[in-house]
């Protein structure tokens, strides 16, 4: 029987953080596998030539999006594993029209994202980072939030129970906090599952001491949290945002800081980076981070997981992470 032919997109400068010599071994036991040509990730014309008569591919950062153009050239493509977070860049409608399956690595990711929230959390109760810029400039533990506050105990509010949102609500039950989601998919079985308190979100926002987002970016989410949410807000709460910046209303969040009330650490904003001038660079209140919650040095594990899912895919086994057009509601 003849082996499909997976294409491999991503860059060769890329392969040393991203392509984990196991997978290889793991896609030559049922594959042939394509290498991309190119020091890149595949531009359109390279896309073009790696798809022809491709069964499968694995696509990453950087890489052509696979449009209408491309997928004409891409007849026998049956199969998509994406390495990163979102997808929604890189399929398009003409993708699933054609009846090509995608699968995506993203849970590798979501994991270090739901670490570092929770990082963000732990240092942010504390108001870590402000405490160390007074000690940068002399000073020592004169602070007003002296002695400083710990996570455990409260009460955190998850905004969206994605993949990250779910791994967030795993780490927190070392801390003995009380956790309330919003999330309007979020059905009662998987409530009781992850044992939490469905709420509403204003509900959330007035009895949480951390707010921490991580859903996607929609008509029905943009700006979620605005000048009504941040009125509800308890007084030294904080706002932890790995998600995406549009989720919250900006000047709102910025004029509602610039009070003292609260608290934030932004890994995302809008727009992104923040202008020169923005505030938020000035405010002590808020630290911010360069989209980097996502971040990761070693990739290889995404390449373990992409083989994984083409191994199922082509032996007619469940897949781990099947991403259909009918999620992206609900997905970053």
């Amino acid at each position: 029987m003849k082996k499909p032919i997976i294409a491999i997109t991503i860059g060769r400068k890329y392969y040393s953080r991203m392509i984990s010599p196991d997978s290889i071994k793991i896609l030559e036991k049922f594959a042939e596998i394509r290498h991309t040509g190119t020091e890149n990730p595949a531009d359109k014309n390279e896309m073009k030539r790696l798809l022809n008569g491709a069964d499968a591919c694995i696509t990453s950062w950087e890489v052509a999006p696979l449009d209408a153009e491309i997928i004409s050239s891409a007849a026998s493509l049956k199969a998509v594993v994406h390495m990163g977070g979102s997808v929604k860049r890189m399929v398009s409608d003409e993708l699933f029209k054609k009846g090509v399956r995608v699968f995506g690595a993203s849970p590798v990711l979501a994991e270090t994202v739901a670490e570092t929230a929770l990082g963000f959390m732990i240092i942010g109760m504390k108001k870590g980072w402000e405490i160390a810029a007074a000690v940068k400039d002399g000073g020592w533990r004169e602070y007003p939030c002296w002695p400083p506050r710990e996570l455990r105990g409260k009460t955190v509010g998850i905004i969206g129970a994605s993949q990250v949102g779910r791994h967030v609500i795993k780490l927190l039950k070392l801390f003995k906090v009380d956790i309330l989601v919003y999330d309007p998919f979020l059905s009662k079985e998987d409530e009781k599952l992850l044992n939490v308190r469905s709420v509403k979100l204003s509900e959330l926002a007035a009895e949480s001491d951390v707010i921490s987002l991580h859903a996607p970016v929609n008509a029905n989410t943009k700006q979620m949290l605005n000048s009504d949410i941040f009125k509800v807000m308890k007084d030294n709460a904080l706002i932890v945002n790995t998600a995406r910046g549009a989720l919250i209303d900006e000047p709102a969040l910025i004029n509602e800081l610039s009070s003292g009330r609260f608290y934030a650490v932004l890994d995302v904003s809008d727009p992104e980076p923040p202008v020169v001038d923005s505030p938020l660079r000035k405010l002590s209140n808020v630290t911010l981070f360069p989209h980097f919650a996502g971040c990761i040095e070693d990739c290889s594990d995404m390449s373990l997981r992409a083989a994984e899912e083409l191994r199922r895919y082509f032996s007619g086994e469940n897949p781990l992470y099947e991403i259909t057009r009918e999620m992206f509601d609900r997905i970053s």
